[in-house]
């Protein structure tokens, strides 16, 4: 997928080296705990092998009917960070799930807004997905403020624990009819149709 700065795509083996040494270097202030899984708080070197070891895992686990589809962000051909997608039953459910991460450096120049559009595209576009979910937990700011930008509507709460502390995450959902009117970047999709068997669709 390509907007008009961005590629998205599976990294390299030493492009994948590269994504996990700008993890490494920080995706997040030292006061922030954005995410639910802390994978963050490992030291730079278990949370670089960590990055891969999910790269690798999410290709080596994938099925039609359960899968995750890891993309890399890049600009300017350098890795920046990464635009997760996944689906359950994703044939009949028509609903597809999503995270991501950036390198602490590229904080703040809309790259977040423009990866997560991209993905969208690809979802609605490409796969004919009827709803995107995602969550965010309610004390960070930017991933709400971005997919309220996107055209999502609130869709309930969830309570989960971190490290010993209750920890509220606020559930949005985007269907078709909102993602169609919403202002978004043009996208382009390459070398999607040889894929749809492994998303459980079939050809196009």
């Amino acid at each position: 997928m390509r907007t008009d700065r961005l590629e998205l795509r599976l990294p390299t083996d030493d492009e994948l080296a590269e994504l996990a040494e700008l993890a490494a270097r920080g995706v997040h202030r030292p006061d922030e705990r954005p995410f639910l899984t802390p994978w963050t708080d490992l030291p730079p070197r278990e949370l670089a092998r960590r990055v891969v070891q999910w790269q690798w895992r999410a290709r080596g686990e994938w099925t039609p009917l359960s899968w995750s589809l890891q993309l890399a962000v890049f600009e300017h051909d350098r890795p920046v960070g990464v635009q997760q997608m996944s689906g359950r039953d994703f044939a009949v459910l028509r609903e597809v799930k999503s995270a991501s991460w950036l390198g602490l450096e590229h904080h703040g120049r809309g790259i977040g807004r423009e990866m997560r559009a991209a993905m969208l595209h690809l979802a609605f576009a490409g796969l004919d997905a009827e709803y995107a979910v995602t969550e965010s937990f309610a004390d960070n700011p930017a991933p709400l403020a971005i997919s309220k930008r996107l055209g999502y509507r609130p869709d309930g709460i969830s309570r989960d624990v971190l490290h010993d502390e209750v920890r509220v995450s606020q559930r949005l959902r985007l269907g078709r009819p909102d993602w169609a009117a919403s202002d978004r970047p043009a996208v382009t999709v390459e070398g999607l149709d040889p894929c749809r068997e492994l998303f459980g669709l079939a050809a196009a």
